[in-house]
């Protein structure tokens, strides 16, 4: 008979996944109202509030002042680790008037160009992308003297 696996230990096997942000029940109870800000702006009304004043808008939302200036900043790499889910998300670049794709380029070290064209061929190599602990482990050993790993 197996054990049961410790969830917690299980979850955090989620952060060491490079470049991700997994969209856990934590991160949902999180950002729940910033979720429900970005669903907002599907009405027309909404929308025509959110850009005539932006913090005025935000300002209804019972977000953290945290969660405010990253959606200000569009900084939504901030906004994924405070409960933000992209898809709820796109909302805000579909009302700021650029593609999914664009916006999710600013998520990376890349241009969108850049973005758009390793997309096309075919995305990021899994080489280096699995796991934060093993690049860094890979960097301490190429780092350290020969004879000594």
């Amino acid at each position: 008979m197996t054990q049961p696996r410790d969830i917690h230990a299980y979850l955090a096997e989620f952060d060491d996944i490079p470049g991700t942000r997994v969209f856990t029940a934590k991160r949902a109870r999180q950002g729940y109202h910033l979720n429900q800000f970005a669903m907002s702006l599907m009405q027309p009304e909404n929308r025509a509030a959110w850009k005539a004043d932006e913090r005025a808008y935000l300002d209804r939302w019972p977000i953290s002042d945290e969660q405010k200036e990253a959606i200000l900043a569009r900084d939504y790499n901030r906004c994924l680790d405070l409960g933000g889910n992209v898809y709820f998300l796109a909302k805000v670049f579909s009302t700021d008037g650029i593609s999914f794709a664009e916006a999710v380029s600013t998520m990376t070290d890349m241009t969108f160009p850049e973005y758009r064209e390793m997309m096309l061929n075919g995305g990021r190599p899994p080489e280096g992308n699995r796991s934060i602990k093993a690049n860094a482990a890979a960097a301490a050993a190429a780092q350290s003297p020969s004879g000594n790993h």
